[in-house]
């Protein structure tokens, strides 16, 4: 996975927020520099997981422990 995600100083990484809706929504509006960050659709994969698409133009899925990660590209 990747750490892209994280500004200099601050120890916030995708994994490490809550695996609420609203956590997800807080942490990439604050990466977006403020833009809102809005949910666009959701859908299910391959393996029935819930993967959840975004306008800043990722998916977002959570891990067999249960975190937030990138959805590999499978729309």
């Amino acid at each position: 996975m990747s750490r892209a995600f994280t500004k200099e100083g601050d120890a916030q990484w995708l994994s490490d927020i809550a695996p609420t809706l609203s956590a997800l929504l807080n942490f990439l509006t604050m990466e977006n520099n403020g833009i809102i960050v809005i949910e666009e659709k959701r859908a299910l994969d391959a393996s029935g997981r819930e993967v959840i698409f975004m306008s800043n133009g990722l998916a977002y899925t959570k891990d067999a422990d249960g975190r937030w990660c990138v959805a590999k590209d499978e729309e």
